[in-house]
């Protein structure tokens, strides 16, 4: 019986599927692709930059300590053995 109804209703069946019965990752794998790139997006230029300006730093560290410990770099900076 519905509320505001004078009579009671016959013949009208409803159904439904419980929701801990549903499917709770339906789309989930689409949406979390989609939100990622966005998030990634709206994101990179804040972390990308410091990383690029780090890596080539500590290359060149690594470079120069290569040179500087090498050979023609103790000659250069004039270090007798």
């Amino acid at each position: 019986m519905y509320p505001g109804c004078p009579t009671p209703q016959r013949g009208i069946a409803a159904y439904t599927i419980s929701p801990n019965r549903q499917n709770p990752n339906a789309g989930a794998l689409h949406a979390a692709i989609f939100n990622t790139f966005r998030r990634f997006r709206h994101q990179v230029l804040y972390f990308a930059p410091p990383f690029i300006i780090a890596y080539a730093a500590m290359n060149w560290a690594v470079e120069k300590n290569e040179y500087l410990n090498s050979k023609p770099g103790r000659l250069a900076a004039g270090v007798e053995e």
